[in-house]
């Protein structure tokens, strides 16, 4: 199944692994039976909902020789909040979808271009402190070209928590750098609850190379600090693929392999800090053209409890069962 065709597939039908108490290998075979828990079933109120508009890194150029097509990384939280976005993600929005929100992760062309937020109608965009000056000029121009009002441009430090709604965007910072060297690059811990109860948690990182220590102790996963907050959900790139193409890549001081996100995950299970419902994956975004296999060939190959997430894909992050 090619990333293309797999975004017109209901989610009930996309096989999947059961659980997530383990980082082995699953023969392809074992996943065709069972729907990932995340990818069925309706969002109730407390529900985080996120779709993947685009999960391609800056290679990707539309569809390739393979019939695969992976847009630029791109998600939709709760059909409301877009985190990063460029034209490439347009026809993944749905139907009638209106975001008026936008928080990037860094300036890099491959997440950013204001030019594709201000014709989905956003009016306000939130950037990393340290590169503001270059938003506001960035907008001001593409808002004069478009025949739009510029929207509000709203400057992040890192620790620093929004709440758009009923969601509340903590940004932490990456480890990742861009042409500008005093751009602190982002990702972002997205916390969704009804009052009283513990929130759904998942954390967004991309684009970095491994989950960087300040990160962690800000979004309570670090397992030096005592008491922590576990999250409730994973999604994470992967520039880089397996083997070969993996952790040997040039890429590796700024970006995530395959292996670099199963580690993270193996962690972060030991310790108890990712506390994930029974069937929900942890996905993977942002990967290379060249470093990856078909869609089809990550469903049988990725271990337990990785997933290759593709364009169109929605997914549910809900709580623990008590």
């Amino acid at each position: 199944m090619s990333a293309t065709v797999a975004a017109g597939v209901a989610a009930s039908e996309i096989a999947g692994i059961a659980g997530t108490s383990s980082v082995t290998a699953v023969p392809a075979a074992g996943r065709a039976r069972v729907a990932y828990s995340s990818e069925r079933g309706r969002a109730r109120a407390e529900d985080l909902t996120v779709r993947f508009l685009g999960t391609g890194a800056a290679d990707w150029k539309g569809p390739d020789d393979r019939g695969e097509h992976r847009r630029l990384t791109s998600i939709l939280v709760d059909g409301g909040i877009l985190v990063d976005l460029t034209s490439t993600d347009l026809d993944m929005l749905p139907k009638g979808a209106r975001p008026r929100t936008i928080f990037y992760t860094h300036s890099h062309g491959d997440h950013y271009e204001p030019k594709a937020a201000l014709q989905v109608g956003v009016t306000r965009v939130y950037v990393g402190e340290t590169w503001l000056g270059k938003a506001r000029e960035d907008f001001a121009a593409a808002a004069a070209e478009s025949g739009v009002p510029a929207p509000e441009i709203v400057p992040l430090a890192i620790g620093q928590a929004v709440t758009v709604g009923d969601i509340t965007f903590t940004a932490l910072p990456a480890n990742h750098a861009t042409g500008r060297i005093e751009e602190e690059t982002l990702m972002y811990l997205i916390e969704k609850g009804v009052a009283g109860e513990a929130p759904v948690r998942v954390l967004y990182a991309t684009d970095t190379g491994g989950i960087p220590a300040r990160a962690a102790r800000i979004a309570g996963i670090d397992a030096h600090v005592k008491g922590g907050r576990p999250v409730t959900g994973l999604i994470m790139e992967a520039t880089m693929g397996m083997g070969a193409k993996g952790d040997e890549d040039f890429r590796i001081y700024t970006h995530s392999s395959v292996e670099t996100v199963r580690r993270t995950a193996a962690v972060l299970l030991a310790t108890g800090r990712l506390q994930a419902p029974e069937g929900q994956p942890v996905y993977l975004t942002h990967m290379a053209r060249t470093l990856h296999g078909t869609q089809a060939e990550l469903d049988a190959e990725l271990p337990t409890p990785l997933r290759a997430a593709f364009d169109g894909l929605e997914v549910v992050f809900r709580k623990p069962m008590k």
